[in-house]
């Protein structure tokens, strides 16, 4: 079950600034895809616990290089115009053919609002204005963390993209719920109505541990 979490409205934030060891997507150990070999030397790798670590690490057994695993940002957004919700229907897995908001993941060298606005241009040829905060859900049965914004729909003009079967503009009583395509966009989504009913615009948090079967 999601343990769902409330933020109140916030103008500003803040945070610690991690540094990366090297920019290459981490291995996907967790889902039956090891990695088998050093990006650095070529050398195979072992899954052990390094040296003033506590977790199981893929670990070079030449260079010593240690290859991390970390969640994956998907960053997307709500964008309406005049009370509507762009809506994409997927053509790709996972969840082909449901709906969902424009949404992928994080690029190297973008900023969490310039990828929401990428994506929303690559999924729907829409363009945005990239708006408030509106809810960063942690998907841990996927190592995923999706960090979602309210946006502005600049001009009613938008077509399928390469990943998307069809798109268009929905009412919320249009919305169709029965079929969306993952639980971090039906609570982004009913966040949205929620916030846009009491007139403000809040930051919500969720934790959903399970995944979606495709």
């Amino acid at each position: 079950m999601a343990e769902l979490v409330d933020a109140p409205d916030s103008k500003s934030g803040g945070g610690d600034t991690v540094w990366v060891r090297f920019p290459l997507r981490a291995p996907e150990f967790n889902y039956g895809r090891p990695l088998n070999f050093c990006s650095n030397c070529g050398s195979p790798v072992e899954l052990k616990i390094p040296a003033g670590d506590h977790l199981p690490r893929f670990v070079c057994s030449n260079c010593g290089m240690v290859h991390y695993k970390n969640p994956l940002l998907v960053l997307g957004c709500v964008p309406e115009w005049e009370s509507k919700i762009l809506l994409c229907r997927r053509a790709i897995e996972p969840r082909l053919g449901y709906w969902t908001v424009p949404a992928g993941f994080m690029e190297n060298g973008e900023t969490l609002q310039a990828a929401a606005a990428r994506e929303c241009y690559e999924e729907a040829l829409a363009t945005v204005e990239i708006g408030s905060l509106l809810a960063v859900v942690s998907v841990t049965g996927a190592n995923q963390v999706h960090v979602m914004f309210r946006a502005k729909l600049l001009q009613p003009e938008f077509a399928p993209g390469p990943e998307s079967l069809e798109v268009g503009l929905y009412e919320e009583a249009e919305i169709p719920w029965a079929h969306l395509a993952f639980p971090s966009g039906e609570f982004t989504l009913r966040k949205y109505f929620e916030d846009r009913s009491a007139g403000r615009e809040g930051h919500h948090f969720a934790e959903l541990s399970r995944r979606l079967k495709s």
